[in-house]
């Protein structure tokens, strides 16, 4: 009786290129007894198989599960062959090529099993700093063209030797076709620089001797106090000993980085657990491919016998953002020092991160004692990526390494979306292509205001559309008319360019990785941040939209206060604090009752008749709704940096970090509903859009200053207040619009007592809370918003909030 054989093609798109799809294709399909070839084109990898229906069935079932670590599988489609091939065995046949959806691999730590070879000193890549695997290593910050094979990457100049070329061609190593395969023979070396002079470390020929070598002198240096710039994957990094206060306090004076706070670097999760709080999702966070900064809460007391942290580390902050190793080269390095590192990125203060080695000794010299570079070139600038865990979630601060490109698949209805380039913001800036409903978020790229920033953006792009073979017909870009990527869009598709308002496109943003369909509802977005242009020309940051991804209704917004000097508001806190008071009370008023306060006589010394004027005549004092500067003018009553901020948001952060947690659970718990302690925002009824009025809170928390309570419960009363506030008028909406989801986004949503609390108060009150996880809730996210809410409009999607009518009229 004859063998009944199935064939079937079977479609697989996502991540799978360049992760050892193939490979596990491979061996599966033999496990399975099955006949076929597997080979990547330009949708992903096509499989084509021939066996029993039970072979075929079974491989199909395994398939999924058994994919390599680095692999995303967006979609598996099996479907029967019309014509049958004859095949003998199964091949892995070469890559076919032509336009279509393909995906950049994001770059990975190192995995186990290449530590494991590093480590061993029977194996040949022992102590080799640039070992990798299919399952890690450098993968965007290599690339510079498509396809991705090895001679479109920086890792064309070095000829595999004999050894690799035969891990490189066998489909059973977990190396095959890894096209960064290197070895101490044929691969990438390190080279330390001191005064300008490459120092020599001559081994006999021996190199992992001469590795050995090298590290022992860089721990040396870094025991002694010195500052050494390390090349890592996507860019240069300045390292010193973390618990040396010297050593911190030299870096930052070097750097000219006052204050914002650096991150670290240890060699295993015991040694972070020394130092720092860790749940379950941390630990899974800090050991994923994606390696990230993890930002995490300090022990009240590192634990016995363990090294004390710089205090200048992270000033007024009682959290530390630890990663782990994620190339060979940072491991042996933590290893062999033995105590944790600060790892920060390599650039003068203000300039974009280095790559390149030249430019490194040029401008790393008067930072760092010892520069470290290799001849692997960097292609393209990756950031590390930040995440903090709030609400029992993930939130990615910063998206950079180990998370872009991967694509965001986008919601229903947005399937046949394609050719839309979405152009971002100003600060924190990233860009998004969309193609066949799918969205590509750039790394972070930084802030555009930075000439440098701004080129490294421009090249991004460029690069970008070569990967991609993306060409645009759409352009999304801010309605700011000063921002740089607003400019460049209006220059590049003066008649395809699509304005977005920025808070519409950072609810928007939410919804699609939240996946709401295109045509859901209309959502209650709430999003608070620094500022944003309006559609009125006004400044906006602090607004209640009702919003779907076509369109949005202003229903409330925080009172417009005056950004007192313009742009200098959002540098110095008092200037905050003032125009609040003056909003609402008369200066002779707060000067008789308060003057004698800390923050009374810091504003007595101002040139209070002039800035008046100011405020009066309208002179630099731009009206605005800003979440951002009313977090400021807080933390300038409270003497958290009044005057003057070392970098965005460090007023804030600090106002989040001052608070007493028990006091602020007390206030939340009992609805602030005592008179003397109602930090609530009185609600301004009867003009459109409504207004949450902050004027209510100053007279009490200058009592509150007047009367000696601790500045930390004042912050706790502010922040509970707010949060009931914000609540409050999400109610009194909800009974005129109905509204079942409230999406929370912006800047100020990266305050974790304030989304969680919102998230928490929500809930309670029966509606579904939506926010980030897969991209920041700041601007990072600004350009996938833009790119689904033109992909709406370009779909003739008509807006469902902008045209409801208020339930008034």
């Amino acid at each position: 009786m004859s063998t009944v054989w199935q064939h079937i093609e079977v479609r697989v798109t996502g991540t799978v290129q360049g992760v050892g799809f193939r490979p596990t294709v491979y061996r599966l399909a033999l496990d399975c007894r099955l006949d076929g070839e597997v080979l990547n084109d330009s949708d992903g990898v096509l499989i084509r198989l021939a066996g029993t229906p039970h072979d075929v069935s079974d491989f199909l079932h395994r398939l999924p599960g058994e994919a390599p670590p680095l692999a995303k599988i967006d979609s598996i489609a099996a479907t029967e062959c019309a014509a049958a091939r004859e095949y003998h065995g199964f091949r892995i046949t070469s890559s076919r090529h032509a336009a279509g959806r393909t995906e950049v691999a994001a770059d990975a730590a190192v995995c186990q099993s290449c530590l494991s070879e590093i480590s061993d000193p029977q194996q040949r890549r022992y102590l080799y700093p640039f070992t990798n695997c299919t399952h890690c290593g450098p993968r965007l910050s290599i690339v510079g063209g498509i396809p991705y094979d090895r001679a479109t990457t920086t890792m064309a100049a070095f000829a595999m030797c004999p050894q690799c070329a035969r891990e490189y061609g066998d489909p059973l190593d977990r190396r095959f076709h890894a096209q960064p395969i290197a070895c101490h023979a044929c691969g990438p070396t390190l080279t330390l620089h001191e005064h300008g002079t490459p120092l020599q470390f001559g081994a006999d020929g021996d190199a992992s001797e001469t590795m050995a070598r090298q590290l022992e002198y860089l721990c040396r240096a870094l025991a002694a106090g010195k500052i050494v710039a390390l090349k890592g994957l996507g860019g240069f990094h300045l390292c010193c000993d973390a618990t040396s206060h010297e050593a911190v306090a030299t870096l930052r004076r070097r750097k000219a980085r006052e204050a914002k706070p650096f991150a670290l670097m240890a060699a295993d999760l015991t040694e972070v657990r020394r130092y720092c709080e860790l749940s379950p999702l941390e630990e899974q966070l800090l050991g994923s491919p994606a390696a990230p900064i993890v930002l995490l809460e300090a022990r009240n007391e590192p634990a016995p016998h363990t090294p004390t942290l710089a205090e200048a580390i992270a000033p007024d902050s009682r959290l530390l953002g630890f990663m782990l190793p994620y190339t060979p080269l940072h491991y042996l390095l933590c290893r062999k020092f033995g105590r944790p590192l600060v790892m920060t990125s390599g650039n003068p203060s203000g300039e974009p991160q280095v790559i390149d080695n030249a430019e490194a000794l040029l401008k790393l010299a008067s930072i760092a004692d010892l520069i470290a570079t290799h001849n692997r070139d960097i292609a393209n600038r990756i950031d590390d990526s930040v995440v903090r865990v709030v609400a029992g979630q993930p939130r990615l601060l910063r998206r950079a390494r180990g998370y872009a490109p991967r694509s965001i698949t986008l919601p229903a209805g947005f399937e046949q979306a394609d050719s839309i380039l979405a152009y971002g913001s100003e600060l924190k800036s990233t860009f998004c292509l969309v193609k066949q409903g799918a969205a590509i978020l750039s790394q972070h790229q930084g802030d555009l205001e930075e000439v440098n920033t701004y080129e490294d953006y421009e090249h991004n792009l460029s690069l970008y559309h070569r990967l991609f073979e993306f060409t645009p017909r759409h352009h999304a870009f801010d309605l700011h008319p000063e921002y740089l990527s607003s400019k460049l869009a209006r220059r590049e598709s003066p008649d395809s360019a699509i304005a977005i308002q920025h808070h519409h496109a950072h609810i928007a943003c939410a919804m699609a990785e939240n996946s709401l369909a295109r045509t859901h509802r209309p959502v209650l977005g709430i999003a608070f941040d620094g500022l944003g242009m309006g559609d009125d020309g006004s400044l906006w940051g602090g607004e209640f939209l009702l919003a779907d991804y076509a369109g949005y209704r202003r229903l409330a917004c925080l009172k417009p206060v005056a950004m007192l000097g313009g742009g200098q508001a959002a540098r110095q806190p008092w200037r905050n604090t003032l125009a609040q008071l003056l909003a609402c009370m008369e200066w002779e008023d707060f000067a008789a009752r308060y003057g004698d306060t800390e923050i009374g006589r810091v504003l007595l010394a101002k040139p209070i008749p002039t800035l008046r004027a100011m405020l009066r005549e309208r002179v630099s004092c731009p009206l605005a709704s800003s979440a951002g500067r009313l977090f400021d003018a807080v933390a300038g009553a409270l003497g958290l940096h009044t005057e003057q901020t070392q970098f965005e948001g460090q007023a804030a952060i600090a106002l989040e970090m001052l608070v007493d947690h028990a006091a602020m659970q007390t206030c939340l718990a009992v609805g602030m509903e005592r008179h003397g302690d109602d930090y609530r925002l009185d609600i301004v009824p009867d003009v459109a859009p409504l207004v949450l009025d902050p004027g209510s809170i100053w007279p009490r928390l200058c009592d509150d200053l007047l009367h000696g309570v601790q500045p930390a419960v004042i912050a706790a009363r502010f922040h509970a207040g707010l949060i009931l506030s914000m609540v409050d008028m999400a109610e009194h909406l909800r009974r005129d619009y109905g509204f079942d989801d409230v999406v929370l986004s912006g800047g100020c949503m990266q305050n974790a007592l304030l989304l969680g609390s919102l998230i928490d108060a929500f809930t309670a009150r029966g509606l579904r809370c939506l926010t980030h996880t897969l991209v920041p809730a700041n601007d990072g996210g600004v350009a996938l918003g833009q790119a689904v809410v033109a992909a709406a409009r370009v779909a003739g999607q008509p807006s469902a909030a902008a045209s409801r009518p208020h339930p008034h009229a």
